[in-house]
């Protein structure tokens, strides 16, 4: 007998969960579909205000469609009430300007800068940008006498009520970041994989075989490409804005980064290194550290004492192999460790290398935790302003200073927020000059249609129209079937706003046009003789808004996001190329008599190295967003930005290495030491330089850098002359300086990929 198959319903559930990853558009529609309708009921046929009930519905479209807060329950409930005295605000200042024509376009630049703008504070400001524009756009383009101003904040009133009550009560949004859960897997497979090399390298009578411990390998590899997967699939990534949705992203990448670390510390398949104890605890106290972290990634609200004390005892396995990693150093030819890497002197140190930056790699990673899971804490105030935890500015000091480092002509964020300020002032223009009927129409074509380049700006107008058209024909189809039976339109309009809510999402923008065109040609006819008018009337305002997007995407910053994320990874480059090297200065500075000019900590090319990161993150977030077909493949781009992590941790370790040595040695000249390490270092960070120069700009890309025997083989040589004590016995600063030449090779063995992944960007 054959197996019955799923039910249609079954069916539909699972493709609409393939298509809408979480069901977060789906819940968001559901509650709105309930609510909308209900209050436009409630305001229409029971209060008998037409003004309340347009307000009433486009608030709660707005407060429940638009925005979808995270956090715990009274952190969402608290924003929400926010959103609702912002509203207020708007409303009254839109009712205000709204008779004066170029008082009315003025003020909707400048209110749609500010909005815009704002965003790049915090991520609850960015993610609410879109309904506090509706808040100002709804009056501001239905000029109407201030008599009607009660009734219209009367409406909003009613609408943040019942969203509070929604999101309250109507199937809640889950407090776990969608990147939670494939985050912390990753950790535990890290973790065993760590545990598992560390006693195969140990051996002993239960050692496990290579064999597990590739298998341990590849477990820990496919939950890291999960993790990126889930990543780029998530519909609201990480804005990397506030500080934990920048802990988050960073998260990602350096979770991408230990298991790239991971793979290339993989036991050898011919043969066991010598054992080294201390090494051996420092992975081992990694995979410990790795393991609260998943628990603290799993419950953000449980305590961080855990994590902080493992991380803690990490770096005292840290300390005591640093210590200790001189008497295995030796600077007799005979030596031997991991010869298939290393020049055969160095290689003795290779498993201490490799050991800790693992444990440099797993400490970031924590760290960020930490930082995500302490931002989960914060107070409503705090986190609308995006202030660090535990950071000494006050909340506003904090706004202001992030604020100010996107106030540049090469920002990103400022691009967006000038041009989409002045499309809605253009459109304002337009809907008055042009006197349509509904100019609202015309100002929410502007905001919804316009992307970041003229390009892909064309392509949504013509998916707009095209679903305005759709729309339409099904509307006016709906029309001639109903007739004057409109109370049918009260049962229709839920289905229609379910899928207003929907399509976007899991089916097209233009799919999306078409079910929000329907709705509103419900919306429009109840209660009165179906107007044919209305679908006209749709389409005209469609038009232009969709030309104002035109216009705005050709004349202002038209080459969009992709251009903005060639210009922020080369600044990225640029300024971490500048920071590795301004640490290796440090270091050598830290081994002379006489220090070298500008050898201090380079603590402000870090900080701008950091500056540049974050301004990356967001352009990478517009180029995410941006539709269209994308120039570079999405897994090109990701490894170029993954690689800024790589090179900005190499530096760190580097500053840490030789920022946690007891005094500087100055005992001895090692002249011939840092000349090999300078070396090294111009080599490794000129490449970047260079990769810089051509991201963007058509250029060919440098080759990678070989690996360079001579420059060990003459590292090898200052071990014996100038980097041993009195008692020719190996020094600290030997096994730093060895350290630090590692560093700059694991920079090195960045480039193949980072070149590989640049190449299709350019022209051949």
């Amino acid at each position: 007998m054959q197996e019955p198959g799923p039910s249609r319903l079954g069916r539909a559930v699972s493709w609409l969960r393939a298509h809408d990853p979480e069901l977060a558009a789906t819940r968001r529609a559901g509650r709105t579909a309930i609510v909308m309708p209900a209050l436009f009921a409630l305001c229409s046929q029971v209060i008998g205000s037409p003004t309340m009930a347009i307000f009433a519905a486009f608030g709660s479209f707005s407060m429940l469609l638009l925005v979808d807060f995270t956090g715990p329950m009274p952190q969402r409930l608290q924003a929400h009430l926010g959103l609702a005295v912002a509203w207020a605000a708007l409303i009254c200042l839109g009712t205000l300007v709204a008779r004066e024509t170029w008082l009315a376009v003025a003020v909707t630049v400048v209110i749609g800068f500010l909005v815009l703008f704002a965003g790049v504070v915090s991520s609850v400001l960015a993610g609410a940008s879109t309904a506090l524009l509706l808040a100002f756009i709804l009056p501001v383009a239905s000029p109407a006498p201030l008599s009607q101003l009660p009734d219209r904040l009367a409406g909003a009133g009613l609408a943040a009520a019942a969203a509070m009550l929604a999101i309250s009560l109507l199937w809640p949004r889950p407090t776990a970041d969608p990147l939670s859960p494939p985050a912390a897997r990753v950790c535990r497979t890290a973790a065993e994989q760590l545990r598992t090399d560390a006693s195969w390298l140990a051996g002993g009578p239960e050692t496990p075989g290579i064999g597990q411990c590739r298998a341990t390998a590849d477990q820990a590899a496919t939950a890291a490409a999960d993790l990126r997967v889930v990543f780029d699939a998530t519909p609201y990534r990480p804005t990397g804005l506030s500080t934990s949705s920048r802990a988050t992203v960073r998260l990602v990448d350096e979770l991408t980064w230990l298991s790239s670390i991971l793979a290339d510390s993989a036991p050898p398949l011919d043969g066991r290194p010598a054992c080294d104890a201390d090494a051996h605890a420092v992975r081992r106290a990694a995979a410990r550290v790795l393991d609260e972290a998943a628990d603290l990634l799993d419950g953000p609200q449980s305590a961080r004492d855990a994590l902080r004390a493992a991380s803690d005892d990490l770096r005292a396995a840290m300390a005591d192999m640093e210590r200790n990693a001189t008497t295995r150093l030796t600077v007799h030819p005979g030596a031997t460790g991991t010869p298939s890497q290393v020049h055969p002197v160095i290689g003795v140190l290779d498993l201490s290398f490799r050991a800790q930056e693992l444990g440099f790699a797993t400490l970031q990673v924590a760290g960020n935790v930490d930082l995500a899971a302490a931002a989960e804490r914060r107070g409503s105030f705090a986190r609308l302003l995006g202030r660090e935890p535990g950071a000494m500015t006050e909340p506003l000091a904090s706004a202001r200073e992030r604020a100010a480092a996107h106030l540049q002509p090469r920002s990103v964020w400022l691009h967006n927020s000038l041009r989409g300020a002045l499309g809605l002032g253009i459109a304002v223009a337009l809907a008055d000059l042009t006197s349509v009927q509904h100019s609202f129409w015309v100002l929410l074509g502007t905001l919804s249609v316009l992307r970041s380049n003229a390009l892909n700006t064309g392509q949504n107008v013509i998916r707009a129209l095209g679903g305005t058209l759709a729309g339409s024909i099904i509307g006016a189809g709906l029309l001639q079937l109903i007739g004057h039976h409109g109370t049918v339109l009260w049962f229709l309009l839920p289905l229609a706003v379910l899928l207003a809510g929907i399509a976007p999402a899991a089916i097209s923008f233009a799919a999306g046009q078409a079910a929000f065109t329907v709705a509103l040609v419900i919306l429009f006819n109840i209660g009165q003789d179906p107007d044919w008018h209305i679908v006209l009337l749709r389409i005209q305002d469609i038009a232009i808004g969709c030309a104002v997007s035109v216009l705005v995407g050709l004349f202002f910053w038209p080459r969009g996001a992709a251009a903005a994320v060639d210009r922020a990874l080369a600044e990225a480059y640029a300024d971490s190329a500048r920071y590795l090297a301004g640490t290796v200065k440090y270091a050598v500075g830290r081994c002379s008599p006489v220090p070298a000019p500008g050898a201090d900590a380079p603590l402000e090319e870090g900080r701008a190295a950091a500056a540049a990161a974050r301004r990356l993150d967001d352009a990478f977030r517009s180029y995410l967003a941006e539709r269209g077909a994308k120039p570079v493949p999405l897994a090109d781009m990701t490894t170029l930005v993954t690689g800024i992590v790589g090179l900005r941790l190499a530096a760190d370790a580097v500053l840490g290495l030789w920022q946690r040595a007891d005094e500087q040695d100055v005992d001895t000249d090692k002249a011939e030491a840092r000349l090999v390490i300078l070396g090294a270092a111009d080599g490794v960070t000129g490449w970047y330089r260079d990769l810089a120069a051509t991201l963007g700009r058509g250029a060919a890309v440098p080759e990678p850098l070989p690996r360079n025997p001579g420059a060990e083989g003459q590292l090898v040589e200052s071990l014996r002359r100038d980097l041993t004590d009195e008692k020719g016995q190996p020094t600290a600063t030997a096994v730093r300086i060895i350290w630090t030449a590692d560093h700059l090779d694991v920079a090195r063995r960045l480039q193949p990929s980072l070149a590989a992944a640049a190449r299709p960007a350019t022209p051949s």
